[in-house]
């Protein structure tokens, strides 16, 4: 039976003009995006005869054909082949990669399209509209729509015997499956934001966002293949402080540590799980990204004094960060 409820029409206008507005997003950004991405298959061929291989999505950020992707995509594979929506395709080869921002660089050595139009994730909010377009289960140009669910994230991952923390991701509630990884994190305006990485078992959608600690990562791969990186060994979360932590502090905000990975710098300078990380080489740190811009090559071997607070007291810590190897 139809409704004669004025109120109930003039609702299902409001959510239908809803609706639409939302779809008109999604089409014009996936539009707008999926042109630059491409799914990529690396493969290389052992002494043995045995062929190993990876897969996954990347996304061309450069006028001559240098794309981003997932170093765990590429993980010690150099060469491979990518594929376009229009069905063009490349030869691909190895640039660099740098397992820690879970990032790599290789390069089309055929014509690829124009370059995507890259973002800056530091403008990003929690609960913003975000578009992931990338090709998971074989799938070339699937899009999925979500919000961004949490930022500066860190999350620990295994690399076959060795563990690592991918830093500073966002978390975000758009699906993303096996192959999406490398792919493009869009936001409404068509610009990427993230790189999606599908990190198997944790069943989040995750990307590595594109930041100013990131273009420095981007630019050492290009120019040296790798980025050398100092290594504390340590998972954190940043959180509000309480209005006493911030009256005696001067700070609103710190990183909580979630978790110390055993026999690292940040264990052996006496780091502990729930200790809030105030300060890092006396600079202010409230976010994962915040404590990388300090955790590069010139840090390697360095003292790293940290302030802490642990159970309402701030304490002076000092760490020596080591030189963080990259998974053969």
């Amino acid at each position: 039976m139809m409704s004669t409820n004025p109120a109930f029409e003039e609702q299902s206008a409001d959510d239908h003009e809803a609706l639409d507005a939302y779809s008109r997003i999604v089409i014009r950004v996936a539009e707008s995006v999926t042109p630059h991405v491409a799914a990529i298959e690396m493969t290389s061929t052992d002494r043995r005869g045995r062929v190993r291989g990876g897969s996954g999505s990347a996304v061309v950020f450069t006028a001559d054909g240098y794309m981003l992707t997932n170093a765990h995509v590429v993980a010690g594979i150099q060469s491979g082949r990518a594929v376009f929506a229009d069905g063009k395709h490349t030869d691909v080869e190895l640039v660099g990669a740098d397992p820690l921002s879970d990032l790599a660089v290789v390069r089309g050595l055929k014509s690829t399209p124009p370059p995507a139009l890259l973002g800056n994730a530091e403008t990003l909010r929690v609960g913003q509209l975000v578009i992931a377009v990338g090709n998971p289960l074989g799938l070339a140009g699937s899009v999925t729509a979500g919000v961004v669910s949490g930022l500066g994230r860190s999350i620990p991952v295994r690399a076959g015997e060795h563990r690592r923390v991918i830093e500073d991701v966002i978390q975000t509630d758009a699906a993303l499956n096996p192959g999406n990884s490398g792919g493009a994190l869009a936001d409404t305006r068509g610009r990427i934001v993230g790189i999606n990485t599908a990190v198997a078992g944790l069943g989040l959608g995750l990307a590595v966002p594109i930041n100013t600690t990131t273009q420095r990562i981007i630019a050492s791969l290009l120019r040296d293949g790798r980025v050398r990186r100092a290594y504390l060994g340590l998972v954190s979360t940043p959180i509000p402080l309480d209005a006493s932590a911030v009256v005696r502090t001067g700070q609103k905000e710190g990183l909580r540590v979630v978790e110390v990975i055993p026999g690292s710098p940040a264990e052996l300078s006496g780091l502990q799980p729930g200790d809030v990380v105030l300060r890092a080489q006396d600079r202010a740190v409230s976010s994962a990204e915040s404590l990388q811009k300090l955790l590069f090559a010139e840090a390697i071997g360095e003292p790293f004094p940290l302030t802490v607070l642990r159970e309402g007291k701030a304490l002076k810590i000092t760490a020596v960060p080591s030189e963080m190897s990259q998974p053969a």
